[in-house]
């Protein structure tokens, strides 16, 4: 049986009305120190130094966890945190209105946008709910319609219709088709925490829904309502036919601190797609202004002028990895604004429109190369943002189906480096 030393008292100094035996007081601001284990992984190198090339997506999970972080795909370099929700006066969440109810906007809720406004207020809405009121000017500010992307102003009156609160789903009551919808979600993720899921969204499947558009990752998060009712919710949006990784928060507090992030440009997304041609210079910037054009068949944003009526600032770094001759063009994209397809309006203004777009591209005589599928070749590759409760979250996706026949057919190597990685921020 092994003896335990006991470690002598600290000697009392002069003032030091301890009682005997007491342990000597921590002083004011000292850190109780402690183990970090959280930044490094099972053979001991601290994450944060792993290259990114290798961050691939495993095939292998583990069975017995519905939704595992994929440590190949993503590396959140923190140490372990206990950190906690900031401590403000928690407002319990309001009832549903059964009749129309005319609210005031609170200091608190400045600057919000419409939207998170109705969710923050009554958690457990539906996206599909809270765009149908909007857009039959049920819910009104200050007596006016409002587009759901509005920011409110405090003091606002804002004019609630009666609202439906969906049922929440728990995981022993879903449905067969919920069953294989949750299955689903579960095969895309590539990150997962208490805060933070991370999607690998496959190209051809909506983000939200839209006229005619049924199935949606919006509605399919459905299925992950806890028990108070709340969903995870969308961070940010990507096209359509873009695959790649797509931000979703699972608590409200961290929906709040990942939209401030892109906000304020704390987000780093990088994209990689296949264009006609290749660019010259091989490294550039692209600025310019960018405004929508409705038609009844479809939509558009065209390059504009500084002033034109809803144009909006847009800028795009580029640089080309790989080529295939003359013909074809690896590039490597970062957005440094989020505008509607502002990666392929971008593209196509300079000439190198992406391979596959039924939007943009729109170079004559131009014939697809034998073996490629005429669909959009666009990933949105890696992203990298501040995590609600300190530290990185870096997460990067793998070619789909179609990008990756592609690359194959052409003799691209995709574990090259991406000399975009560190294009300037500005």
């Amino acid at each position: 049986m092994s003896r335990r030393t006991k470690k002598p008292l600290a000697k009392r100094g002069p003032g030091d009305d301890r009682p005997k035996g007491a342990s000597r007081p921590a002083k004011a601001g000292a850190a109780k120190a402690g183990p970090v284990r959280g930044n490094r992984g099972e053979d001991g190198r601290p994450l944060s130094a792993r290259p990114v090339r290798k961050r691939e997506r495993p095939s292998a999970e583990r069975p017995d966890e519905r939704f595992a972080e994929r440590s190949g795909a993503a590396s959140r370099s923190r140490p372990e945190s206990t950190a906690t929700e900031p401590q403000k006066a928690a407002k319990p969440d309001a009832p549903l209105p059964t009749k129309v109810e005319t609210v005031t906007v609170t200091a608190d809720e400045n600057g919000m946008r419409v939207d998170r406004f109705l969710e923050a207020r009554y958690p457990g809405l539906s996206f599909s709910h809270i765009q149908r009121i909007v857009r039959k000017g049920e819910l009104r500010v200050n007596g006016k319609r409002a587009d759901s992307k509005d920011r409110l102003e405090e003091g606002q009156s804002v004019r609630i219709p009666p609202l439906k609160l969906d049922t929440p789903k728990l995981p022993g009551h879903l449905s067969e088709a919920e069953q294989k919808t949750l299955q689903t979600l579960k095969d895309m993720t590539l990150f997962e925490d208490a805060d933070v899921l991370v999607l690998n969204k496959p190209a051809g499947l909506a983000v939200q829904g839209g006229s005619g558009t049924t199935r949606h990752i919006d509605q399919m998060l459905e299925v992950l309502r806890d028990a108070k009712g709340q969903k995870p919710r969308l961070v940010h949006r990507i096209d359509k036919e873009t695959a790649g990784c797509l931000l979703v928060a699972k608590t409200r507090f961290a929906a709040t601190a990942l939209t401030g992030s892109f906000r304020h440009r704390s987000a780093r997304k990088i994209y990689w797609a296949l264009v006609a041609g290749v660019p010259k210079p091989k490294q550039g910037r692209i600025s310019t202004y960018l405004a929508k054009d409705e038609s009844e068949e479809d939509s558009i944003m065209r390059v504009a002028k500084h002033g034109d009526d809803g144009a909006s600032h847009a800028v795009t770094y580029y640089a080309v990895v790989e080529t295939s001759g003359q013909k074809l063009a690896w590039v490597s994209l970062k957005p440094v604004t989020g505008r509607t397809h502002q990666l392929r309006a971008h593209m196509a203004h300079i000439g190198h429109a992406i391979v596959g777009d039924p939007k943009y591209f729109n170079i004559e005589n131009w014939q697809l190369p034998g073996g490629l599928q005429n669909r959009l070749h666009l990933l949105a590759r890696r992203i990298v943002i501040p995590h609600p409760r300190g530290g990185v979250i870096d997460v990067s996706a793998p070619l789909p189906p179609h990008m990756l026949q592609s690359w194959n057919l052409l003799g691209l190597e995709h574990d090259r480096f991406d000399p975009i990685e560190h294009a300037p921020e500005e």
